[in-house]
């Protein structure tokens, strides 16, 4: 299992933005596609965004088309989720995962473990 950490998480107001990291010190994380994944209160969690391997293919659930941007550096063991014009409703747990295969990913929920995540709190 590919180890993960996210961060960049905090508390913005209404149709600010914020920028999430989800970073792995292992080599093998340019293999895999990472997805986001969200969870807020009395909510399951649910998909968010997904992006493949290479950084070419992307997937974003219908709630955030047009306002997050997913996207990878390799290079850094990183991918990042932009989130802008964001709004309450956004507000959640946010967590990444992995899968070989980019699709699997946007429809998986065994995952066999989760990351701390990290919290995005937006004010009205």
């Amino acid at each position: 299992q590919v180890q993960l950490v996210e961060s960049g998480g905090g508390l913005v107001q209404a149709g600010g933005s914020l920028r999430l990291s989800c970073a792995s010190s292992e080599r093998a994380f340019g293999d895999y596609a990472v997805a986001w994944f969200r969870q807020a209160p009395r909510k399951d969690r649910e998909f968010v965004a997904a992006v493949n391997w290479g950084g070419g293919l992307t997937y974003y659930a219908d709630s955030v088309k047009g306002r997050f941007i997913i996207s990878r550096d390799n290079a850094k063991n990183t991918v990042y989720l932009q989130m802008n014009d964001l709004s309450p409703e956004d507000t959640a747990l946010y967590y990444c995962n992995v899968d070989k295969n980019v699709l699997r990913i946007t429809r998986r929920t065994d995952f066999g473990s989760w990351g701390q995540g990290t919290q995005v709190t937006v004010s009205s």
